[in-house]
C-alpha cells in the first residue's frame, strides 16, 4: 500500500470517528462501561489466539507468552473503579470569590492514535486503549508490523466487537505509520524506541498534538553488599531474560559492589544453568530474538565483549544464549545504547557516590533497581536519582501496581499510563467556576477610585 493510499484510508477512518464523537455516544459512563466488558470478554474469547500469536512472533514459552493476558487484571481494575474516576471534584472557593462553587471534571479527548510495540504487542496496544475507552474517546490502533501474527488477532479481535467509526486497527508497516502521523489527532501514544519516539513527537508537533512518549533506556541495577546473593540473582535474571531481554523496564546492566562480585557471579552462573539447563538453546523456557536485524545488532555488541558466561548463537533459530560479560567498560559498545536482548554487563564500583555520578552522567533511565537491606542506601538512591520508577530488592514488577503511574522521565519518556493515570491521559481536566448573580459586590469593577487600598490589602496579607 502506498504511502498516499495509506494517508486517504487513514484520513477517511479519523473523519468517521470524529463524527462519531461529535454524537456524544462515547460519553455516558453506562456507555464506556459497556464497551470495556465488551473487550474484556473478547479477549477470554480469543485466549488460545493470543498467546499462540505472541508465541510464534516472539518465540516465547507459553508461560511468558500468557503474560499479554495480564491485560485483564488491569481491565477489571479500570471496570471496578472507573464510576468514582468520572465524577468531577470539588474544589475549595476563596472568600473573595464566595457565593460560588468550583470543580474539575474530566472529559474525553476525541479521536486518539496509539502505536504500539512489538516485544510485548498485545498488552502495549490493549493497556492505552483502556484508557482511551475509559475517559470517552474514539481511538485508532497501529500494532507492530513485526509481531504480525498479533497484529493479525488485534486486528480481528477488535473488528469483531467495535464500529471503526469509534474504535478500529490500522495494519502496515512504516508507511502507514508515516501516514497516520501526517493527521490531526487530539493525542498520541506510542510505545517503542528513542528514535522513533523523537520521529513521533516532531510529526505530532506541526499539529501541536499531545504525545505520551513510553521508550526505554539503559536501566541500572546496583547491587549492594548487604543482600541475599542467591534470592537476589534469581530475581535479576528473570527481570532481564524474560521475553529474552526484550522488556523496556528489564535490567540493561549490573553495578555490583566489588566485596561481592565473584560471588555474585557465581550465582549468577549457577542460576541460569539451573533456570535454562547445560544447553539453553535447548531449553523450553527461553524466548527468541524478535527478527535478524535485532540478532545482528546484539552479536555485535558479543565480538568484541569479554564472555564470562554463555555467549552461543544461531541466526537461524534467533538464538542468544543468556549471556554475562566481565570485564566491561563504560567504553564498550555494549554500553553505549538500550541492550534489548538476552545480554548482561557487569561493571564493579566501590564507591556508591561514584556508581550514582556514573548512573547521573547519563540519559535518565526508565527504571533503577537497587539490591540492599540498608535503609541509608536505600534514600540515597531514591533522592539522588532520577527515573521513570524504582524497584528495591525487585526488578519489574512495579509495572503491574495500578495504582502507580508507569512512565519514564526525560529521554526514557514522556507522561505515563495505567489505571487511573491512563484515564488521566486520556482525559482533559476542566476547571469549572459557578456563580450566582446574588451579592455582585463592586470592588472590582471601574471606575476604580478608592478602592486600591481594599485590593492591596486582599492580594499583600
Amino acid at each position: 500500500m502506498s504511502t498516499a493510499t495509506s494517508t486517504a484510508r487513514s484520513s477517511d477512518i479519523l473523519r468517521s470517528q470524529r463524527a462519531y464523537f461529535a454524537t456524544g455516544a462515547t460519553r455516558p459512563l453506562e456507555f464506556r462501561l459497556e464497551q470495556l466488558k465488551k473487550l474484556k470478554q473478547a479477549i477470554q474469547d480469543h485466549e488460545t489466539d493470543i498467546v499462540q500469536a505472541a508465541r510464534d512472533d516472539l518465540g516465547r514459552p507459553e508461560f511468558e507468552a500468557y503474560f499479554e493476558m495480564g491485560i485483564l487484571d488491569e481491565l477489571n481494575y479500570v471496570i471496578k473503579h472507573l464510576k468514582g474516576w468520572v465524577k468531577p471534584k470539588k474544589a475549595s472557593v476563596p472568600l473573595s470569590q464566595l457565593p460560588g462553587s468550583a470543580w474539575v471534571q474530566s472529559e474525553p479527548l476525541g479521536a486518539v492514535l496509539i502505536i504500539g510495540p512489538w516485544n510485548y504487542p498485545f498488552q502495549l496496544v490493549i493497556s492505552p486503549l483502556l484508557g482511551a475507552i475509559a475517559a470517552g474517546n474514539c481511538a485508532l490502533i497501529k500494532p507492530s508490523e513485526l509481531a504480525p501474527n498479533t497484529s493479525r488477532v488485534v486486528a480481528q479481535l477488535i473488528g469483531e466487537i467495535f464500529d471503526p467509526n469509534y474504535v478500529a486497527v490500522v495494519e502496515g508497516g512504516v508507511e502507514t505509520a508515516q501516514a497516520l502521523l501526517q493527521l490531526k489527532f487530539d493525542h498520541i501514544f506510542f510505545t517503542g524506541g528513542t528514535r522513533v519516539g523523537q520521529i513521533v513527537m516532531e510529526a505530532a508537533a506541526k499539529h501541536l498534538t499531545p504525545v505520551t512518549l513510553e521508550l526505554g533506556g539503559k536501566s541500572p541495577c546496583i547491587v549492594d553488599t548487604d543482600v541475599d546473593i542467591k534470592t537476589t540473582a534469581k530475581r535479576i535474571l528473570w527481570g532481564k531474560f524474560l521475553n529474552a531481554g526484550q522488556t523496556c523496564v528489564a535490567p540493561d546492566y549490573l553495578l555490583v559492589h566489588e566485596e561481592i562480585k565473584v560471588p555474585l557471579l557465581e550465582a549468577l552462573k549457577t542460576t541460569l544453568q539451573e533456570s535454562y539447563g547445560e544447553n539453553p538453546a535447548e531449553s523450553p523456557d527461553l524466548a527468541r530474538v524478535i527478527n535478524e536485524r535485532q540478532f545482528d545488532r546484539l552479536a555485535g555488541y558479543l565480538e568484541s565483549a569479554s564472555i564470562y558466561f554463555g555467549g552461543d548463537r544461531d541466526r537461524s533459530q534467533g538464538y542468544i544464549a543468556p549471556t554475562l560479560l566481565e570485564p566491561v567498560t563504560w567504553d564498550d559498545p555494549v554500553m553505549q545504547e538500550e541492550i534489548f536482548g538476552p545480554i548482561l554487563p557487569v561493571l564493579p564500583y566501590g564507591d556508591l557516590g561514584e556508581a550514582i555520578a556514573a548512573i547521573n552522567a547519563r540519559p535518565k533511565p526508565l527504571a533503577i533497581y537497587l539490591f540492599s537491606r540498608n535503609k541509608q542506601i536505600q534514600q540515597r538512591i531514591l533522592a539522588e536519582t532520577s527515573s521513570g520508577g524504582v524497584c528495591i530488592n525487585e526488578v519489574f514488577m512495579h509495572i503491574a501496581i495500578w495504582e502507580m503511574p508507569f512512565g519514564g522521565v526525560g529521554q526514557s519518556g514522556i507522561g505515563a499510563y495505567h489505571g487511573k493515570t491512563s484515564f488521566d491521559t486520556f482525559s482533559h481536566q476542566k476547571s469549572v467556576l459557578k456563580k450566582p448573580f446574588l451579592l455582585d459586590i463592586n470592588w472590582r469593577y471601574a471606575p476604580y477610585a478608592g478602592k486600591l487600598s481594599l485590593l492591596k490589602k486582599a492580594i499583600m496579607r
